[in-house]
């Protein structure tokens, strides 16, 4: 008991709120999204390069809307873009309802995609607004864990009550949106957080002088770089990986939601006892050894004969995501000026580029050479990644040493 209380009265009362709505909010939507890539096979006569094409349409949208998102949430304040961004999300998923057209799923596609980004972006911005520094990695970690406690219950809920992947769990995860955005809306007005308060106080720079700082930054720039071949990894792991069961495995479908379970749950129980024992280790390190676990889950896809060693491989490949993922926000954050964060976390966005890359080249990939061939050329892009996030490093530590130099300098 003494522990829970002393763990709400470390972090604001909207950053609580903030983690208990991602749990709610995912556990429906993992009842949908997961999915899709299959119901588009079933039910229409795409192929797989263009199924990735529609679904990786979204992230794609997020790579503009992240970074617009951040710059915006650091001119007019957190609350009023979130709460916007979580209404049109809503109402994105009450329409693939309605939708069947491949045009009109693509544009579908679009719009959840831009509006996620947004709410993404500015959530993650307001938690270390509201967080003290020493406490954001652990933030980050479970704000992670939150997105993939629904993610681990979601699909096995849908499946249970038999809606997983229905027009009912598209309907739900609208719902769910809207009474969020509500809950979140009355928090923001209660705690006088989102519009200027809680936000660094500092004077914001103009539009152009973010521009400028964001050209010439970098290392921020080579972590982008890096962090897109992880991205591309892993969304080709949630999409073509789907397709490639469906087609070559027995009782694939079935087996792609074990994996997505096994996922959840591993994040589940590895997420806090690993995040505490990598707290020693740089985030160089953190970031490494995720990419690798990440490459070997891939070689396990390419080589697995049966459900245990699939579901073996998706364990390993998890773990790698656990590391990488808190250890990227930090990383980001560690660079970003204070009165910036927003817009920084909002170039980070730039990243989910590898959320379309992913599901388009591993679609191509997969009917062209085969599903092995596919997951092996991904694992060699989440190893390569490693070149751009130890070039942001060393980058960033040339630009802290100039710095501290000038300094000496100028006393």
């Amino acid at each position: 008991m003494n522990q829970l209380r002393q763990y709400w009265q470390a972090y604001h009362p909207v950053v609580h709120l903030l983690m208990a709505g991602t749990v709610f909010v995912m556990l429906t939507q993992a009842m949908s999204m997961p999915f899709l890539a299959i119901y588009l096979s079933e039910t229409t006569t795409l192929g797989p390069a263009y199924i990735g094409v529609i679904i990786g349409a979204g992230p794609l949208a997020g790579t503009v809307g992240g970074f617009l998102g951040g710059i915006l949430s650091d001119l007019f304040g957190r609350r009023k873009l979130m709460i916007l961004s979580m209404l049109v999300m809503a109402a994105a998923f009450a329409t693939f309802i309605t939708v069947s057209h491949p045009v009109a799923l693509l544009v579908v596609s679009l719009v959840k995609g831009l509006a996620g980004s947004f709410y993404g972006t500015v959530s993650k911005a307001m938690m270390g607004d509201l967080t003290p520094e020493d406490k954001r990695f652990r933030v980050f970690s479970n704000r992670y864990l939150a997105n993939n406690l629904g993610v681990a219950i979601g699909p096995m809920l849908g499946a249970f009550l038999g809606i997983a992947g229905s027009g009912t769990a598209f309907l739900m995860t609208a719902i769910s949106y809207v009474l969020f955005a509500i809950v979140l809306a009355v928090a923001c007005k209660r705690y006088a957080v989102g519009d200027g308060q809680g936000e660094a106080v500092e004077e914001k720079p103009g539009l152009g002088q973010m521009w400028k700082v964001l050209s010439r930054d970098t290392a921020l720039l080579s972590f982008v770089l890096g962090g897109i071949l992880l991205v591309t990894v892993h969304g080709q792991m949630s999409v073509t990986l789907s397709q490639y069961l469906q087609e070559h495995v027995a009782e694939g479908v079935a087996l792609f939601g074990v994996m997505m379970s096994a996922n959840g749950f591993t994040v589940l129980l590895f997420q806090i006892p690993l995040t505490r024992l990598v707290e020693r280790y740089s985030l160089f390190s953190r970031i490494a050894g995720g990419a690798v676990l990440m490459a070997v889950g891939e070689v396990g896809f390419a080589f697995s004969v049966s459900w245990v060693w699939m579901v073996t491989a998706m364990i390993v490949f998890t773990l790698g995501e656990i590391l990488i993922v808190p250890a990227e926000y930090a990383q980001i954050d560690q660079i970003s000026p204070a009165t910036m964060r927003g817009t920084y976390y909002g170039a980070q966005s730039v990243s989910e580029l590898g959320s379309f890359l992913g599901p388009w080249a591993g679609g191509m990939i997969l009917s062209a050479y085969g599903g092995p061939a596919m997951f092996l050329i991904m694992g060699g892009c989440a190893l390569v990644s490693l070149v751009f996030y130890w070039m942001g490093r060393q980058l960033h530590a040339r630009r802290q040493h100039g710095n501290v130099a000038s300094k000496s300098s100028s006393m």
